[in-house]
């Protein structure tokens, strides 16, 4: 029996590649002048608003006797994850960051480098992740946590640290919501390569991408929503 065509639409949106998305996104700054920074912030900032309603909704938890643990990449996805720490903190939850170290060869990017500044400033402790980070203790406490990992351009196995937080947060059996996708899911095809989180709700941006609306990879999105950050409506893949 051949399978069922994938919905080519979501909410009303067109289903997007993760090639869509990056060209879509860079669109977004190069042609209609939207500062990447802009991008990144609404994006963080919405997926704090929605982590208060689902600690509200689902979780019958008011936001300032939640504890959140934000699980934090290198790169975008990081980023979009520390802004939404800082939305939190700011929002009267108790927050605390988990961050992967920057490639050997060279630091964080300007704009990841400002939301860890801002965030800081915020009062969100971060603390470098990996091995003996502690964030074992941190996730029996936390009452959700944030999946700020991978976003739609990794590819291939989670390593390292990554990996490390991934075994974390799939050991604690806590809620959690993915920023863009769940960290190790493939964004065209909704199959993984051994490790990968499984999400309560999944917050893409945008479009959703077309892994997300895959039949297998439901019950590893969880609910899927997408947030408007502001792409102009112009904006068409």
């Amino acid at each position: 029996m051949p399978k069922p065509p994938l919905p080519t639409e979501f909410q009303g949106l067109p289903v997007v590649t993760a090639a869509q998305a990056q060209a879509l996104d860079h669109q977004a700054t190069e042609k209609f002048h939207i500062p990447a920074k802009d991008l990144m912030e609404r994006a963080g900032k919405g997926v704090a608003d929605e982590t208060e309603a689902y600690l509200a909704e689902v979780l019958h938890k008011n936001i300032h006797d939640a504890r959140v643990v934000v699980a934090c990449g290198r790169g975008s996805n990081g980023g979009d994850g520390l802004v939404a720490a800082r939305h939190l903190r700011e929002q009267g939850a108790d927050v605390k960051a988990f961050l992967c170290p920057p490639k050997k060869d060279g630091g964080y990017s300007e704009l990841v480098q400002r939301n860890i500044d801002l965030a800081k400033a915020a009062g969100v402790p971060i603390v470098d992740a990996g091995e003996g980070s502690g964030i074992a203790d941190a996730l029996k406490s936390a009452d959700v946590v944030v999946d700020a990992l991978l976003g739609t351009g990794s590819s291939g196995k989670p390593a390292g640290a990554v990996h490390h937080m991934i075994q974390e947060i799939t050991r604690s059996k806590k809620p959690v919501v993915a920023v863009d996708l769940p960290s190790g899911l493939h964004p065209d095809t909704g199959y993984h390569s051994g490790v990968y989180i499984t999400a309560a709700l999944t917050l893409t941006f945008g479009w959703a991408k077309r892994g997300l609306v895959t039949p297998h990879a439901q019950k590893y999105v969880g609910t899927l929503k997408v947030l408007d950050i502001g792409y102009p409506k112009e904006l068409k893949p």
